[in-house]
């Protein structure tokens, strides 16, 4: 385990720092007396860039833009820490390929002020880019609220709600640290949009997401059916809808579905795809009951949600995927690599404070499950000569046969 103490101490002066620089003087011109609404009912206050509504005004964006450049700072650290680790495995003998268990890994840098550091940097930026995130969006509740009424019934695509959904006790998590995680806020999908793209302009340096472009790109790479007909598609877990939109944007005379356990997720999905003209259908349902049809779909997919379901939760998820399809049809989830895939140390320890300190409560299991024998046993075949949909995710194409 982290030392805690020495852990939350190394980074307290910049955090300290931080609190300081937001609490300064607002500027003058972030005053904002109009809302512009278009379409009727739509908050939109400083433009659209593309199909990126920006950030509402400029003392939120000055705040952001310091968390996603933060972030980007942070990431100069990875290849030190990485240069660290291998030095310590030096000092003590071992093998940098030695292929050590992830508490092993943590064992060997749990005193290190650098690893500390690193950890202690990411958690705090973390924290900071929710909390002004939705300090914002709080403030301003009643008009991102109304903007969503105003769009739940209005076209193109439509809605389903279900306030009644039996939420699964792993859906509740604060995943990433967020307040209230996908199902506690009402404005979570706000707040998730923007903080998700500093974290793709952050971690993947100056490649954002402000364009949905990890989501289209995944989009524009599913392979195509067996007979090449897209009639129907489900995208699980469908979050904010990027990917979802993505998939109607490729297969424009299809049937396209997103669905996800969080209400306030898909309401806001909904409310963005209808900005961007894009017809998609959007339902608060289980991935593990997703209450379609036997044999519906021609492809089913998703984008990083298993690795936030507990093992038991995926196999349920793999099933109802096999069932919803039709024959010839396949199920493409798109998330990290896991089972006989081995990480270098360094990802090893990197994995596990992820998944301590940033709540990922899933991810042990889901870097040791096996999924492709999961699909196998549901009755998928596999396509050995599939390729990647985006770059250092596993490649599971999983095919129902005749």
């Amino acid at each position: 385990m982290l030392n805690g103490r020495s852990l939350f101490a190394a980074a307290a002066a910049a955090t300290s720092f931080v609190s300081a620089l937001f609490s300064s003087r607002k500027v003058s011109a972030t005053t904002f007396t109009d809302v512009n609404l278009s379409p009727e009912g739509d908050v939109n206050r400083r433009g659209i860039k593309g199909r990126f509504e920006r950030v509402p005004d400029l003392d939120l964006e000055s705040k952001h833009d310091f968390v996603t450049g933060f972030r980007k700072f942070h990431q100069r650290f990875a290849p030190i820490a990485r240069k660290r680790m291998n030095t310590i495995l030096e000092e003590k003998g071992l093998d940098p390929k030695a292929n050590l268990t992830m508490a092993e890994a943590v064992s060997l840098v749990e005193d290190d002020f650098l690893a500390q550091t690193s950890a202690r940097v990411w958690i705090s930026n973390q924290q900071i880019t929710w909390k002004v995130l939705q300090d914002y969006f709080h403030e301003h509740a009643d008009e991102y609220l109304a903007e969503m009424e105003a769009a739940d019934k209005d076209g193109p695509g439509t809605l389903e709600l279900n306030p009644d959904l039996e939420i699964p006790d792993y859906a509740r998590h604060e995943f990433h640290m967020m307040p209230g995680g996908y199902v506690g806020d009402p404005l979570i999908g706000h707040v998730y949009h923007h903080g998700t793209n500093s974290f793709f302009a952050g971690v993947r340096m100056h490649r954002g997401n402000e364009q949905d472009e990890n989501h289209v790109r995944a989009a524009e790479r599913l392979p195509l059916p067996e007979n090449g007909k897209v009639k129907r598609i489900l995208d699980m877990g469908c979050g904010i809808g990027r990917l979802t939109a993505a998939l109607k944007e490729r297969f424009p005379d299809a049937e396209v579905w997103g669905i996800d356990v969080g209400g306030p997720m898909v309401r806001y999905a909904h409310l963005k795809a209808r900005d961007i003209g894009v017809d998609v259908h959007f339902a608060q349902r289980n991935a593990e009951d997703t209450k379609f049809p036997d044999g519906y779909f021609d492809i089913v997919t998703s984008f990083i949600i298993n690795h936030e379901m507990p093992p038991e939760a995926n196999k349920a998820v793999i099933a109802e995927a096999y069932r919803v399809l039709r024959p010839g049809g396949y199920y493409y989830p798109n998330d990290f690599r896991t089972g006989s895939y081995k990480n270098n140390i360094y990802s090893q320890y990197f994995r596990w404070w992820d998944h301590r300190w940033n709540c990922e409560p899933w991810t042990p299991d889901f870097i040791a499950f096996d999924f492709e024998g999961e699909l196998r046993k549901a009755g998928f075949t596999m396509n050995k000569d599939a390729k990647s949909v985006q770059p250092g995710f596993g490649i599971r194409h999983a095919i129902k046969k005749a």
